[in-house]
């Protein structure tokens, strides 16, 4: 279906691409991965731009579509379903013709095309394509003006579906749906009927949705059978043994020289050495290719406060008076909450954190929130907040005006900005900086409670990885409205609804929620609620006394993969000695004393391993107590 054969691509003289190759059968599911700025969208540009060029180094099946989102739809007075159906640009031609041509014969072929192509059914499944992005029923009817840039994003990527295309370039599908609709497109692009390339930096999708991926790294293209974490896997592996080879050329290679540097001098000996000098030039040097490394997000620990920190009691939220977007709103947030609040967009997820966060006034009710309780909140609203002209070194700046240019300088590399960085200008940074500085701004803060909305739409995966860890390790509560399943199940506790204008707890956790979603009619959201229609009940907090009440537990915990993970890092480097088969001829005493310790390590590995199964069977017990 596409073959991409010794491609070389440069930008501003920066190689992106250097003689890489690559081949995609016909079905194949594909994910593109790499670092950000890698050139993953680049090269879905090169594969749209040689769609015509059957000649170059990208090649597209013969008479095979290509389908992509260009942009979002334009802001017409044609409806939502009529532009929708107009995407697939073969069938609205072929329907144009059955009305307009005359000739029996051509009628003929054009209602056998209809009928291939089941253009028939064309309505029914355009509607089920926008259902599933989030649309409703009444939606349809609508003229696109009407709608936002964001959900005319939705309706182009619903354009692309229903068109069906023999080769679909997808960029980040999921930047604009919620957790509901990357849900669903999950489920229908692993029914796809045909090939799909898709970038993504949701592990989610990587995982659920692809049959193989592409990884872009060091300007070269592989393919891999399997999903993401298959991949992780396996080059985890190739670099382990990268490592050994090396590890065993370099001692072969020292041995070398060192015959050489000793006889070379020495007439009877002079020919050895310059035989091992051959050898040497000819040894081909086992190069491991080195990782960027992703700095790590940093979230100090804030000062102690007293739960509960925030309380929201019979509060109605929105925007105008007399016309709520949410009801008589019940919630707490205590100390180490980890909440991921889930709900289709629209229903009041941003509502509701604009209004703990202080940032939407009650329209009714009472908010409750401690002494000296610091609040962070991010959204992707504040990427547009940050002051144009003005770079990282002046954001610090104003936040810390007593510190001085060294310390400002020190904060803004602990944040992630190096020299050079650091002295962008904002509107020079690329999406994944802006979120790196919000995020990094708010942690000078030391807030309490660290209200994220949407934080990785602009992250890659490692860069979305290091904020799991940093999330983990924060002692605040966290709350998260987030479409990347992976962070969520990673991070939160416990979930609270917002549907048909309320907010409650939900009594499940993400795959209870997930499953209910594609389940369900997403037009029958009454269905979806579970806080009932009277006032609602009282908090759950059984989470967060389970954390407190098992502090000690979840130390062993902590304690034993601690060690466990330290032991098997001896027994890794034990291993590789071992794996040398020179070692057992020149030095057998080693061998054997590396066997010895190798069995020591893995009776105290066993006894780690037993301790963690205790202390986990333990905490279970108090958690279901």
């Amino acid at each position: 279906m596409l073959t991409i054969d010794n491609l070389t691509y440069r930008i501003q003289g920066r190689i992106l691409l250097d003689n890489a190759s690559a081949k995609l059968a016909a079905g194949w599911k594909v994910g593109l991965i790499g670092r950000n700025g890698t050139g993953k969208s680049t090269l879905l540009r090169l594969i749209r731009e040689s769609a015509d060029d059957s000649d170059g180094s990208i090649r597209i099946g013969k008479a095979a579509r290509l389908g992509w989102v260009a942009q979002e739809v334009e802001a017409s007075d044609r409806t939502l379903l009529d532009e929708t159906l107009a995407a697939h640009t073969e069938r609205a031609r072929l329907m144009h013709e059955a009305e307009t041509v005359l000739d029996p014969q051509e009628l003929a072929n054009v209602h056998e095309r209809l009928t291939a192509i089941d253009a028939w059914s064309g309505d029914a499944r355009a509607a089920t394509i926008l259902s599933g992005l989030g649309f409703s029923q009444a939606d349809l009817g609508r003229a696109c003006r009407e709608f936002s840039g964001g959900w005319r994003m939705r309706a182009a990527l619903a354009g692309v579906l229903f068109a069906e295309p023999d080769l679909l370039l997808l960029d980040e599908p999921t930047n604009y749906l919620d957790l509901e609709g990357a849900a669903w497109l999950e489920t229908y692009l692993r029914q796809y009927p045909h090939t799909v390339l898709l970038v993504s930096h949701d592990r989610e999708l990587l995982n659920n949705a692809v049959t193989h991926t592409l990884a872009l790294e060091h300007q070269k293209l592989t393919v891999h059978p399997g999903n993401y974490d298959s991949w992780q896997k396996k080059r985890a592996e190739t670099l382990a043994q990268l490592e050994a080879q090396k590890t065993k050329q370099d001692k072969e290679r020292a041995h070398l020289q060192s015959f050489v540097d000793r006889f070379r001098a020495k007439a009877n000996k002079a020919s050895q050495a310059q035989s091992r000098i051959k050898m040497l030039e000819r040894m081909q040097e086992v190069v491991i290719p080195l990782e960027e490394r992703t700095t790590p997000f940093n979230f100090p620990a804030p000062p102690e406060l007293a739960s509960p920190l925030f309380v929201l009691d019979e509060a109605d939220l929105g925007y105008t008076e007399g016309r709520p977007v949410l009801r008589g709103v019940h919630l707490r947030v205590d100390n180490d909450d980890r909440i991921a609040i889930v709900g289709a967009n629209g229903q009041g997820k941003s509502t509701l954190v604009k209004s703990i966060a202080g940032r939407l006034d009650l329209l009714a009710g009472n908010r409750v929130a401690a002494s000296k309780v610091e609040i962070g909140y991010f959204s992707q609203d504040q990427l547009d907040e940050l002051s144009a002209g003005d770079n990282a070194l002046d954001h610090v700046r104003r936040l810390r005006p007593t510190a001085t240019d060294g310390q400002v300088r020190s904060i803004v590399a602990n944040i992630g900005f190096n020299r050079d960085k650091a002295e962008t200008k904002v509107e020079k940074l690329s999406g994944g900086e802006k979120v790196r500085l919000l995020l990094g701004l708010m942690a000078l803060t030391t807030p309490h409670i660290m209200i994220l909305d949407e934080p990785t739409s602009h992250l890659d995966i490692d860069s979305r990885e290091a904020l799991i860890h940093a999330l983990n390790d924060y002692e605040g509560a966290v709350l998260l409205i987030t479409h990347d399943v992976y962070l969520a199940e990673a991070t939160a506790d416990r979930l609270w609804l917002v549907d048909q204008g309320r907010a409650a707890p939900y009594d499940g956790d993400l795959s209870d929620y997930r499953k209910l979603v594609l389940e369900a009619d997403r037009n029958r959201g009454a269905e979806i609620v579970q806080a009932p229609a009277e006032a609602p009940p009282a908090p759950k907090r059984s989470d967060s006394e389970i954390r407190r009440a098992t502090a000690d537990i979840r130390k062993r915990i902590s304690a034993a993969e601690r060690e466990m993970e330290k032991l098997r890092a001896e027994l890794s480097g034990i291993d590789a000695e071992l794996a040398d088969p020179t070692l057992y001829d020149t030095d057998p005493q080693k061998s054997v004393a590396l066997a010895r310790s190798r069995d020591r390590l893995n009776a105290a590995l066993a006894k780690a391993e037993e301790a963690w199964i205790e202390a986990s069977e333990a905490y279970e017990a108090a958690a279901a107590s």
